[in-house]
């Protein structure tokens, strides 16, 4: 038992705590009594965050770790000074998605969402359903709900948590029911074609006791199911879908019969999947219609998810965390539909493997906009690739601007605003700081 302590003995040391779902694993096993403490390269809101809540952060390297049980994020390995002490000591050292599963498996019930696109919104839907009807639940969430935060603990039997498919990590949890929004292409450094990556998700879904897919995806929907959603297939759909300024409301049909009308109050055609997919999980958990549509309209969105974070010149800064080209494709939409004069796309890349495999398609999607500007690669784990750099990608685009640092990105900003014009500010790297941070 994870929980029980028999196997965290002088607690938990967490190497590179600063993350959304680190931070929130630290607090996760810190509220149920766990020592735990961590060290992360540079301060971040999570690690603040985790001091407020009495959890002892370090910003820079120690000389030692005390605690028996290390736990690393997917970007630390084999070379790191840290790690390797780790090792010789023979501390037990665990990945992130290693503990995720040990947590799960505390839970008598585990919901758990995977796909390429959406993860973390469903997940926050499906906390605001448990939420909103008093029934108890634990989200571990890869985002921050403007409400709920990236981690929201209120006891009770079930465990919610996004299935991340990076490095196959999400094959560490054996769920109740398991939720697969989509089956895109990507992580192509560990996927190496797309049979290696249905697998995994096939895999994922056996280890399930129910599953929901999305009819209206060609790959998701030949995995073996429990219930399917979709807007043109599937046994749970959305009907009669109307939009205000870009919000939608629907009626939901449970096999042709209609049940119950959600008006939703997030930003994007996107989410009606996404609400679809919480809906039938939530189903399958046991709860009406009506408890459901009270869950998904109190779900107001998630930061840097088409997220207003200011304005320069009296027109609007929208964050969107899109840095797949199907994602950039939605995000764009999105902001022409609600956007009277130019959308003034700035995009930076994540990681140069992706960049790189998908090149075609990133100058096909950012190609339709007017002299994007594409900012500094964001490598994450990964060396210089000029095949999958910025400064390449910039460069097959007509019009695109490669800006290198935030003081050329303050200076290219304004250029060419104009009254009812729009900024959309897209990718998963550090841009959402710098932009902010430009902003004030």
């Amino acid at each position: 038992m994870f929980f029980g302590r028999k196997d965290v003995r002088s607690g938990v040391y967490f190497l590179g705590i600063g993350g959304v779902s680190m931070s929130a694993l630290a607090e996760c096993l810190h509220g149920r009594g766990i020592p735990v403490r961590g060290s992360d390269d540079s301060e971040s809101f999570f690690t603040k965050k985790l001091r407020a809540r009495g959890i002892p952060v370090v910003i820079g390297r120690e000389d030692e770790i005390a605690e028996d049980t290390v736990v690393v994020t997917g970007a630390i390995s084999a070379g790191h000074p840290l790690y390797d002490a780790a090792q010789r000591a023979g501390k037990r050292l665990m990945t992130r998605a290693e503990l995720l599963g040990c947590v799960a498996e505390e839970f008598p019930r585990v919901l758990s969402v995977a796909g390429c696109h959406g993860k973390t919104t469903a997940t926050c839907m499906l906390a605001h359903i448990f939420h909103e009807n008093n029934a108890p639940s634990t989200a571990h969430i890869g985002g921050e709900d403007l409400a709920l935060g990236n981690f929201h603990d209120e006891g009770g039997e079930t465990f919610i948590t996004e299935a991340c498919e990076f490095r196959r990590s999400f094959l560490s949890l054996h769920s109740t029911v398991a939720v697969i929004l989509n089956c895109d292409r990507d992580h192509t450094d560990c996927y190496h074609g797309d049979e290696e990556l249905m697998e995994a998700y096939r895999q994922f879904a056996s280890q399930a006791e129910r599953v929901v897919v999305n009819a209206d995806d060609v790959r998701a929907r030949t995995i073996p199911h429990a219930l399917s959603f979709g807007l043109y297939a599937g046994a749970v759909r959305a009907e009669k879908l109307q939009s205000r300024g870009e919000r939608y409301a629907f009626t939901v049909a449970e096999n042709g019969t209609p049940t119950v009308r959600i008006g939703l109050n997030a930003v994007g055609k996107v989410h009606v999947y996404n609400a679809l997919a919480a809906y039938a999980a939530a189903r399958l958990c046991g709860f009406s219609g009506s408890e459901i549509k009270k869950g998904l309209e109190a779900f107001r969105g998630v930061k840097r998810r088409f997220e207003k974070v200011g304005d320069l010149q009296g027109v609007p800064v929208i964050c969107d965390y899109a840095h797949h080209p199907r994602e950039i494709a939605a995000a764009i939409e999105t902001a022409e539909r609600i956007t009277a004069g130019t959308v003034h796309v700035v995009f930076q890349p994540h990681t140069y493997t992706r960049t790189r495999d998908f090149l075609d398609d990133f100058v096909e999607v950012l190609g339709r906009t007017e002299a994007p500007i594409i900012y500094r690669t964001y490598s994450a784990r990964e060396p210089y690739d000029y095949a999958g750099s910025a400064v390449r990608l910039a460069g097959l685009i007509p019009g695109a601007r490669y800006v290198q640092d935030p003081a050329q990105l303050a200076k290219r900003l304004p250029e060419h605003l104009g009254a009812n014009d729009l900024i959309l500010v897209l990718g998963a790297g550090d841009i959402y700081s710098v932009i902010r941070g430009i902003l004030g």
